[in-house]
């Protein structure tokens, strides 16, 4: 695992592109069966499309923790960048919890300059440091 260093420059960058996919429709959350960590939180606490919308709108340069050259075949030159973002949510019984939420990010950039999000999010299971905090 290569971590990589970012100014806080680059990640305000990495957040309004990130807003920019969200907003756009242009992300995928990450459910396969090897994300079932993902697919847990989604519905441990009812995250519905305007909840995902909200958390990953919700995501400040100050959430940044750490960014990591990506292993997975086919993707290899993008970066994976991980955030860590505390709110509040439901859980199945309804009652309220402050969560922190993991979030990790591949930002797939295609030749026409556009962006696509590949994101993962559960709740938070490792000891976490924020880098601008």
């Amino acid at each position: 695992m290569l971590l990589k260093d970012y100014s806080k420059e680059q990640i305000r960058n990495l957040v309004e592109i990130i807003k920019d996919c969200v907003r756009e429709d242009m992300y995928t959350i990450s459910l396969e069966e090897n994300k079932a960590e993902n697919i847990q939180f989604i519905e441990e606490y009812n995250i519905n499309e305007k909840k995902r919308i909200s958390i990953l709108c919700d995501i400040d340069y100050k959430d940044f923790c750490y960014g990591l050259q990506n292993v997975k075949n086919g993707v290899e030159q993008n970066d994976l960048y991980v955030f860590c973002l505390q709110k509040e949510l439901y859980n199945v019984e309804d009652k309220r919890e402050i969560v922190d939420i993991y979030l990790k990010f591949n930002v797939i950039c295609n030749e026409v300059n556009s962006s696509r999000v590949l994101v993962s999010l559960h709740k938070r299971n490792k000891p976490i440091t924020y880098l601008f905090r």
